[in-house]
């Protein structure tokens, strides 16, 4: 793809995540969960305007569904969350907000220039974040999840973000299938066998 059709194409793509970010300010106030979700975000712009052109990417139309589903489904559900309570102590969930923040920054600044949304490759990350688990980035946001559900709890809240967890899931098994076809990946694949959780799932 040219360079600068793929930047302009990931600067439109990142305006929702602005927005939702913005939202979330206002009807959650600052709180670590949602400051989690700030410093994600801007670290998301910084890496997407500067991302690598994808050397091949999917043409599967399922494929790009997934991810626009994937990707946007955590913003389309905010304004059916309800305020929930806690659980567990807020020094619990904060802390787990911040393993979550200190995870995804690792694992994003690990990935660099080579982010995407749809399945594409770019240069093939083994070092940082992905040295431990296949998809580091995902095992960030879980955890960013779980924080949050802990934090505002309702079975509504709790049913949103299982569902974000399980679109997730399913993207990342649809980008191996991709991605596999490439032998340094499924060498890769080899080494790192855990996809969430190092030495674990």
């Amino acid at each position: 793809m040219n360079p600068k059709v793929d930047r302009a194409i990931a600067v439109v793509a990142i305006l929702p995540m602005l927005w939702s970010a913005r939202y979330r300010y206002q009807h959650y106030g600052l709180n670590l969960p949602v400051v989690y979700y700030f410093i994600s975000t801007f670290v998301v712009v910084l890496t997407m305007v500067s991302r690598r052109p994808p050397k091949r990417i999917t043409s599967n139309p399922w494929f790009w569904l997934l991810a626009f589903v994937n990707t946007y489904f955590p913003q389309a559900i905010l304004p059916f969350m309800d305020r929930g309570g806690p659980v567990i102590s807020p020094k619990v969930s904060n802390a787990l907000a911040i393993v979550a923040l200190l995870f995804s920054l690792w694992a994003r600044l690990s990935l660099g220039r080579n982010i995407g949304f749809v399945p594409a490759q770019r240069e093939i990350v083994t070092g940082g974040a992905y040295g431990y688990v296949r998809h580091p980035i995902y095992t960030g946001l879980i955890l960013s999840y779980l924080a949050v559900a802990l934090r505002i709890y309702s079975p509504r809240n709790v049913t949103l973000l299982g569902f974000a967890v399980f679109w997730m899931i399913l993207k990342s098994l649809v980008e191996e299938s991709f991605l596999r076809t490439d032998p340094q990946y499924a060498a890769y694949m080899t080494k790192v066998r855990a996809r969430w959780i190092p030495f674990a799932i």
